[in-house]
């Protein structure tokens, strides 16, 4: 393990809430939806990422926890610290994801989904392969307990079984009560432990196996109990 890493990769702080985290991060989805939903076809990607801030700020986040992260066409290969394209425009045939990092009540809400314009079937199936691949992955963490390094080792093996490319960079991290970095959790794709229900972030980004695009989800890895408890 890092020396950088916190003795207790799972720690959080005194006022941390499973039920605060699962609020945020549904609030932070719904985010993800309206930006979406904003998006249409001759939009840049600069004014993409204004549309983001303008959805946060408008449902009342406290503050971002990352940068928004908003990506067209051949940017879906990128990561969250690559380049961004902000003159390049989303044509009638196209593919983007959007990526929030927001606190709300003190919690961090973390999501990513992938969403088309037009009838370009692979790029349809490229994003929804992205949705199902982290969903099986979240599945083997729920019925079978793994650690987060062998989901991620599981999670290549799928990709590359599906026909798509894994990037092997983007492994997950945690989150918690603002802000998670004073405990230095690391990747999840590192941690040889079995992530706490609540606490870690399931990143997946795939890419085409020769066309230059990618699609990227991620959500929190939560027990349904926890989920449905956190609910009530």
């Amino acid at each position: 393990m890092s020396a950088d890493h916190h003795p207790n990769r799972e720690a959080v702080g005194d006022r941390f809430s499973l039920p605060a985290m699962v609020r945020a991060r549904d609030l932070t989805f719904e985010a993800v939806r309206r930006i979406a939903a904003e998006i249409k076809p001759g939009v840049t990607e600069g004014r993409g990422g204004e549309i983001a801030q303008e959805v946060l700020e408008a449902l009342g986040m406290e503050r971002l926890w990352h940068k928004n992260v908003v990506r067209f066409g051949p940017g879906t290969l990128e990561t969250f610290f690559g380049d961004f394209t902000p003159d390049y425009v989303l044509q009638s045939n196209d593919i983007f994801y959007v990526d929030l990092g927001a606190v709300w009540d003190g919690h961090e809400g973390d999501a990513g989904d992938t969403f088309v314009v037009g009838d370009d079937a692979e790029m349809h199936a490229c994003a929804q392969a992205a949705r199902d691949i982290w969903a099986e992955v979240a599945a083997q963490w729920r019925d079978h307990g793994v650690s987060g390094d062998a989901l991620y080792r599981f999670a290549k093996q799928l990709t590359e079984a599906k026909g798509w490319r894994l990037n092997w960079e983007v492994k997950g991290h945690r989150v918690s009560d603002f802000p998670h970095a004073i405990h230095k959790g690391g990747k999840l794709g590192d941690f040889e432990g079995v992530p706490v229900s609540g606490l870690w972030i399931l990143e997946i980004q795939i890419a085409h196996p020769t066309r230059p695009i990618g699609a990227f989800f991620e959500d929190l890895l939560i027990q349904a109990a926890d989920e449905t408890a956190a609910a009530a």
